[in-house]
């Protein structure tokens, strides 16, 4: 599984006095990265939760080159970083529909047992969707 998009409008909530997208509101975007990757996989966080398994992040890194304003139309491409294993680790870039790079981020997120809030590997239904 290789590149995913997706791509949203800014809402007015998400921005300051100014218009500009408040900081905090980009680990949203990589979320809905994140969630859209996985159900491109044909994969959804809530069957995952209703099998027991959670993915909570840790590890979030941004690097922020341009602002996004109220309105701009935002695309999110994310890509997995490596085979997942115990972590999976996806790198991304925020861009505006004038295809200017707003933002660079990398997350790493755990795979957990819901149950017993330890590690567990990648689930084999997702290995066998990857091309590794």
């Amino acid at each position: 599984m290789g590149l995913n998009l997706h791509s949203f409008r800014v809402r007015y909530s998400e921005t300051d006095q100014m218009g500009v997208v408040y900081h905090g509101n980009y680990a949203q975007y990589l979320e809905m990265g994140r969630v859209e990757w996985l159900r491109a996989l044909g994969v959804t966080y809530k069957s995952m939760e209703d099998n027991g398994i959670m993915l909570p992040v840790i590890s979030l890194h941004i690097d922020y080159k341009k602002s996004a304003l109220y309105d701009d139309l935002i695309t999110v491409e994310t890509q997995l970083k490596n085979k997942p294993l115990v972590k999976i680790e996806f790198d991304y870039k925020v861009l505006n529909e004038s295809k200017e790079l707003l933002a660079t981020a990398n997350t790493i997120l755990a795979f957990m047992d819901k149950n017993t809030g330890k590690p567990i590997k990648c689930p084999d239904y997702i290995l066998e969707k990857l091309d590794f």
